[in-house]
């Protein structure tokens, strides 16, 4: 390979991008002394074929060094090595001119020869590479938008890429990968969905795992070790030797949104795949280690951890800040991402002496970004140091998982009493979190089960976590899952278990879909996945985490049931307000918006410690709408006679009754049929609701 000419390039955009004429090359680093570029002439190459050294007058714009390299192609590989201050202790800085360094702006890796334990004790070791890749701008679209869903209408189905398709039963050509999720589209249209929120896709270190779990040959499967945040993971594409690979990943955006699907990607600015203080070197600790993560102020070796991961991400010093905003604008601008989750969020309110700020700056500037205003952000509202901060964060446009919502409506079908009050307020789309602000129904992201704990089939099978699969002696997970076995820990034969486990798991289904605010559904929780009682498979590539196609078979009536509560909450505006119910009656309409009852009309059990039930009426939003009417009974044994209200000029219908065996579980319209005004005898552990409308 002959020797490439080079010459100053410019600081914008950061990382490697292809130019007439050749590539330029960008990275920051406000401390160091020398930088030098080493180029490889393909992603297998073993040494590299040049290497530039930038000087520091004409290559060094502030913190931003450059250079632009003539006749340089897509393909080739690159590191980058930067001198500096060592003093680790006094100063914090981790510079090493003999280390490789990861891009951190990299678009396009490869990790082939990446040994994490051996990077760990060895300055020498081969470092994952960035890849320069194929100009990002001549993709296309075929002339498909972005689809265009209401935040209070909108359904999120969350899933892992890899574990969506790797199963044998999946019948996919390329299993685990984005051309796989393409082949499972259909499935998902037909679900009803409006978004899938795919686990981390960022570049991730798979070997990111203890020891413990390393030797029994388990690796970092769900994805929270992000190494490169502007590059997709290497090992979902189909051939990730490819510099052109990233367009598997666009056909699969492209040919979600032509079914009418968006994207959200869940991103980890929280922590990083160096980890802590015995953690590789892998590119931020080599480059910008005082800015870009919290350091102990009396021994900077060491790193503050409010992630459980071993570093935190210092979000609010201004060149993160920027970093994190210039990632967002990449994915939207170059993949037209529709949203992002943000893990661990409550450390972006940190300031940079880790203490929780009123007013974060990277939170705000997020909430008022042009450049990202019409993608969606969802904070997991906490983080593993303590902050809880569900209904807190600020703005319109941050929504928020509701941890709360899925505590109480898991006690609450379990049977707990008390709950009676908080349980309609967490219905009702949780105003007591969100409204204060000045925030709406749809800030609350309600979820019953989520890719970190039990899956929905788990949730009704076990009363405690097994998760001695995970090398960690089943340490590992949370202890808090408020679930139950009704009768028997795990797989049973016993029909009235089973028949019980499947009414509970329609329950939360139900209630699910009932609820104000935008609900989340897990991957595989529509035809009842097991992870055999394994709350934590983080660390778990295998059928354990994997979708079981032949499931949607197997409990196809729980699949319908699913199919057909999302139907049925697309039908009905009034389970979609933007605004916060008010038990009045709004000009136009025949009902108030909502009305509480118990067994008895306008008589809910707010003071009844030992109440296991509730009702409420629902007034329709748009004058074609039926009125709802929903009853809940929670109680073990007992049945209840419910009253219904009694209207003029039509009737109630029966819509769905849990108690119920499919298909009468659920009914369409023109399958119903009117029910005695004298009240509807709700059966033990049911959901059942009516709908108002002329009789035909």
């Amino acid at each position: 390979m002959k020797t490439l000419k080079s010459r100053p390039g410019n600081r914008f955009p950061l990382g490697a991008s292809c130019e007439p004429g050749g590539v330029n090359f960008s990275i920051f680093s406000r401390h160091a002394s020398s930088v030098e570029l080493l180029l490889y002439e393909s992603m297998n190459a073993l040494r590299p074929f040049q290497v530039i050294r930038l000087d520091p007058e004409n290559n060094r714009d502030f913190f931003f060094w450059n250079v632009f390299v003539e006749e340089a192609k897509p393909g080739m590989a690159y590191t980058w090595r930067a001198d500096g201050p060592d003093d680790t202790r006094e100063s914090g800085f981790r510079f090493n001119r003999h280390r490789e360094l990861l891009d951190p702006c990299a678009r396009v890796v490869f990790d082939k020869f990446w040994q994490r334990e051996q990077a760990k004790v060895d300055v020498k070791a081969t470092p994952i590479r960035a890849v320069v890749p194929e100009n990002l701008n001549g993709y296309d679209w075929q002339g498909v938008k972005m689809p265009d869903h209401a935040p209070n209408e909108s359904i999120i189905y969350e899933m892992h890429v890899r574990g969506f398709t790797r199963h044998p039963s999946s019948g996919v050509a390329q299993p685990g990968t984005f051309s796989a999720v393409i082949e499972k589209i259909p499935y998902l249209r037909d679900l009803g969905i409006t978004h899938v929120e795919l686990l981390p896709i960022m570049a991730f270190d798979e070997q990111d795992v203890p020891k413990g779990v390393r030797e029994l040959g388990l690796k970092n499967y769900w994805g929270y070790s992000t190494h490169s945040f502007f590059a997709l993971h290497p090992s979902y594409f189909v051939n990730p030797e490819d510099p052109s690979c990233m367009d598997e990943f666009r056909d699969m955006v492209r040919e979600l949104h032509r079914a009418g699907i968006g994207i959200i990607m869940d991103v980890v600015f929280n922590h990083t795949a160096e980890g802590g203080e015995d953690g590789p070197v892998m590119n931020f600790k080599g480059i910008s280690n005082r800015e870009f993560y919290h350091l102990d102020p009396a021994d900077m070796r060491k790193y503050r951890d409010f992630t459980g991961c071993g570093n935190t991400v210092n979000c609010n010093h201004p060149q993160v800040t920027f970093f994190i905003i210039e990632c967002l604008e990449y994915w939207i601008r170059n993949f037209r991402i529709d949203g992002f989750r943000f893990d661990l969020a409550s450390v972006m309110a940190r300031g940079e002496d880790g203490k929780p700020m009123h007013h974060a700056p990277i939170i705000w500037s997020l909430e008022f970004c042009h450049g990202i205003s019409n993608a969606g952000l969802i904070a997991e509202a906490w983080d593993a140091g303590g902050l809880y901060q569900v209904g807190g964060f600020p703005g319109y446009r941050w929504q928020e998982w509701n941890g709360r919502y899925r505590d109480v409506v898991r006690k609450f079908v379990r049977g707990d009493k008390g709950l009676i009050g908080e349980t309609a307020t967490r219905l009702a789309g949780s105003s007591d979190l969100y409204q204060p602000g000045g925030r709406h129904p749809f800030n609350s992201i309600n979820f019953v089960t989520c890719h970190d704990g039990f899956t929905l089939k788990d949730l009704v099978s076990y009363s405690r976590k097994h998760n001695e699969a995970n090398g960690e002696e089943n340490r590992d997970g949370s202890n808090e899952n408020f679930s139950c076995n009704y009768g028997i820990e795990g797989e049973t034969t016993d029909s009235k278990i089973q028949a019980l486990r499947l009414r509970q798991a329609k329950n939360f289904m139900a209630i699910l879909f009932l609820s104000q605010g935008v609900p989340m559904v897990l991957s595989g929780d529509e035809v009842l996945r097991t992870q055999k009682g394994n709350n934590n498979c983080w660390c778990q590539d295998n059928e354990l985490s994997w979708l079981d196609w032949d499931l949607a078979k197997e409990n196809g009536e729980m699949l319908r049931f699913t199919r057909e509560m999302i139907a049925f909450r697309k039908r009905h505006p009034c389970l979609m307000r933007r605004h916060f119910l008010t038990g009045k009656k709004r000009p136009g309409m025949t009902l108030p918006d909502i009305t509480w009852h118990g067994s008895k009309l306008n008589m809910p059990p707010w003071d009844d410690p030992d109440a296991k039930f509730l009702a409420f009426t629902l007034g329709a939003k748009a004058r074609d709408e039926e009125h709802l009417h929903v009853m809940i009974n929670m109680h073990e044994e007992q049945e209840l006679e419910m009253e219904i209200p009694v209207l003029h000029g039509g009737q109630w219908f029966l819509a769905v009754d849990t108690f119920l065996k499919g298909p009468n579980d659920i009914l369409i319209p023109s399958r119903q049929k009117p029910c005695d005004e004298n009240g509807y005898l709700v059966r033990p552990r049911s959901v059942v609701v009516l709908e108002y409308r002329q009789q035909r």
